[in-house]
C-alpha cells in the first residue's frame, strides 16, 4: 500500500494510492510528486473542491473512472472534451462540467481525518480558493 500526504489549506489527510485499480494514472501522478495546485469548490458538481489544470496533461487514459466519486475519494478527469482536473470529494458528487458528465480516474482514497473533508469544502465554497499539496508519506 502505497501511502500519501495530502495538506489542503489548513488540514492534514492521509490517503493511499489506488496502485492495482489505477496503476498508470498512480504512476503519473507520482512522477509529478510532490505535486502543488489550488483546490476550488466545483458548485455545479456537488460536494467537492477541484484542481483545474487547463491544458495539462497526465498522459493517461481512463481507467478505474468514475462519475460519482464518493467522499474522500480523489479522480483525476485526464482532459478531452473539458480541461484536465482533479477532484476530491467530501460529499455527493455528479462529476460534470459545463459540456456535461464527465468521468475521471478514481486513483486515491483519504484514511486518514476523513471527517475534516466537509470543512475544507465548506472553507472552500465560502473562503475561496485553498493551496493543496501532494507528496509521498
Amino acid at each position: 500500500m502505497t501511502k500519501i500526504k495530502i495538506t489542503a489549506g489548513p488540514f492534514i489527510f492521509d490517503g493511499v494510492l489506488e496502485i492495482a485499480k489505477a496503476p498508470q494514472t498512480c504512476k503519473a501522478f507520482m512522477d509529478r510528486m510532490p505535486f502543488e495546485s489550488k483546490a476550488v469548490h466545483v458548485r455545479w458538481s456537488g460536494e467537492g473542491v477541484w484542481m483545474p489544470l487547463g491544458d495539462y496533461q497526465f498522459g493517461v487514459g481512463y481507467e478505474n473512472h468514475t462519475s460519482f466519486p464518493a467522499p474522500g475519494q480523489i479522480i483525476l478527469y485526464p482532459g478531452g472534451i473539458s480541461e484536465t482536473e482533479i477532484l476530491l470529494a467530501y460529499g455527493g458528487v455528479h462529476f460534470a462540467s459545463k459540456v456535461g458528465q464527465l468521468a475521471g480516474n478514481h486513483f486515491i482514497t483519504v484514511t486518514r481525518n476523513v471527517g475534516d473533508l466537509e470543512k475544507l469544502g465548506k472553507m472552500t465554497l465560502w473562503e475561496g480558493a485553498q493551496p493543496i499539496r501532494f507528496e509521498m508519506a
